[in-house]
């Protein structure tokens, strides 16, 4: 299944785009789409804390992500 990833900050640096379509197997959770971004974008790893949400909710490793849902990275926010 391909799904679509919106990308913030940091993380949308890069990944090099602001989204992107990403094959992934059906029954994948957001722990095997970690793990599969890391190895596309190794970057990922060097950042404090990457969360995921889907569907407008942070979600935790076990959540399984649908090829219709949304899934967005959001890095690590900082300001004053």
């Amino acid at each position: 299944m391909q799904i679509k990833i919106v990308a913030f900050g940091i993380a949308r640096d890069i990944i090099g785009q602001p989204a992107i379509h990403f094959d992934m197997q059906g029954g994948n959770t957001v722990a095997d789409l970690r793990k599969a971004l890391s190895e596309q974008y190794p970057r990922l790893d060097a950042l404090a804390s990457l969360s995921i949400a889907v569907n407008q909710e942070y979600a935790n490793n076990d959540v399984l992500i649908e090829a219709s849902d949304e899934v967005v990275l959001i890095p690590p926010v900082s300001g004053g």
